[in-house]
C-alpha cells in the first residue's frame, strides 16, 4: 500500500465517516489543547494530515491559530452554487470556513450583483474543512478566515463541476503589476471598496498597480483603502482576510495595518517595480521552506483532527 493510499484511510479514521453530513449541527465535541501527538500523526506533514480530511469536525466554530499556522474547528462548505455565487476548482475541496466567512461571502456577492456586467462572484480557495496547511499552494488560508474571489466577472452562475475546473480567471494586472491593465473596471473598484468598508475584514490583498489605481480613482473618503495591501501576485483574484470572529480565544489576529490609506506606499512597490533596487550582496539567503508538523501548529488541531 502506498502513501497516499495510507493517508486516504488514516483520513477516513480521523473523520469517523465520509458521509455528506456536516459538522456541529450533529455533535458538539469539546475542542481539548493538547501538545501530546498521538503517534500516527508523527513524522508526517500536517499538509497530509489536514489535506486528507474530507468533512469538516463536528464541533463548535472556531479558528485556532493564525492564518498560516493554525486550523478550524467546526468548518462549514459554502454550498457550491447559490443565487449569487458560484464556488470554483471543486476538486481541491477548499470551499470551507467559519460560518462568519460564509456569511461574509454570500453577502458580499449579493452586492457583486448590483454592479453592471457582474452576476455575482466566482469564490476560490477557501480553507479545506478543517483548515490547517494544504497539500498545495497557499501558506494562509489556514483557519477559514480568508477567501479568494476570482477578478472574472461571473456571466453565468451554472457552470458545471468540470467547466469551473477547466475555466480560467482574467488577470488585471500589466506591466508586471505596476498598472492595471483594460481589464481592470469601475466594478472591480466597488467590489474590493465594499469589501474593505466592511467590518469583519482585516487586510485585502491584491497587486501594486490597483491599490495605485484605486488611490488615485476613489473622490470620497479614503480611509478604507488603509485595509487594501499591495502584495505580489493577485492579480487573477484578489484575497480577503477577515478579523477572528468576536470571543474566539485561540485566534491570532495579524497585526492591523499601518495608519493611513497607505497609497503612498502603494506608489513605491510601484516605483521598486518599475526601477528594481540593485540587490543586496550581504542580504542573507533564504533559507529552504520547512513543512510544518502537528507540533507547529495550536495543540487544539489534534482535537480537531481526531474529532468526527
Amino acid at each position: 500500500m502506498n502513501r497516499y493510499a495510507m493517508l486516504l484511510i488514516l483520513g477516513a479514521v480521523l473523520t469517523g465517516c465520509s458521509g455528506s453530513g456536516s459538522n456541529n449541527t450533529q455533535l458538539n465535541q469539546q475542542v481539548v489543547s493538547t501538545q501530546n501527538i498521538p503517534p500516527e500523526m508523527q513524522g508526517i506533514e500536517a499538509r497530509q494530515l489536514f489535506g486528507a480530511s474530507p468533512q469538516g469536525s463536528r464541533q463548535a466554530a472556531r479558528p485556532f491559530g493564525s492564518y498560516a499556522k493554525g486550523c478550524i474547528a467546526g468548518g462549514v462548505a459554502l454550498p457550491e452554487t447559490g443565487p449569487t455565487w458560484q464556488a470554483m476548482r471543486l476538486s481541491r475541496n477548499r470551499n470551507w470556513g467559519h460560518p462568519e466567512t460564509i456569511d461574509f461571502i454570500q453577502d458580499l456577492s449579493r452586492f457583486a450583483a448590483t454592479q453592471p456586467g457582474w452576476s455575482g462572484l466566482y469564490v476560490g480557495d477557501i480553507s479545506q474543512p478543517r483548515g490547517g496547511p494544504m497539500l498545495s499552494g497557499h501558506r494562509s488560508h489556514q483557519t477559514g478566515m480568508d477567501v479568494d474571489i476570482w477578478m472574472l466577472p461571473p456571466a453565468r452562475l451554472d457552470l458545471s463541476r468540470a467547466e469551473r475546473e477547466s475555466i480560467s480567471s482574467i488577470s488585471l494586472r500589466r506591466a508586471n503589476g505596476a498598472y492595471t491593465n483594460d481589464s481592470y473596471t469601475r466594478q472591480h473598484h466597488e467590489i474590493m471598496k465594499a469589501a474593505a468598508k466592511d467590518s469583519r475584514t482585516a487586510r485585502i490583498f491584491v497587486f501594486p498597480g490597483a491599490k495605485v489605481r484605486m488611490c488615485r480613482d476613489e473622490t470620497g473618503d479614503k480611509s478604507w483603502l488603509r485595509k487594501v495591501r499591495p502584495w505580489w501576485g493577485h492579480h487573477y483574484h484578489f484575497h480577503i482576510r477577515l478579523n477572528c470572529p468576536t470571543g474566539s480565544k485561540g485566534c491570532e489576529n495579524q497585526s492591523p495595518p499601518p495608519a493611513g490609506d497607505g497609497c503612498a506606499e502603494a506608489e513605491q512597490w510601484v516605483e521598486n517595480i518599475l526601477n528594481p533596487p540593485p540587490p543586496d550582496p550581504t542580504a542573507p539567503k533564504p533559507k529552504p521552506r520547512r513543512e510544518l508538523t502537528m507540533a507547529d501548529l495550536p495543540g487544539q488541531c489534534v482535537s480537531v483532527l481526531q474529532s468526527d
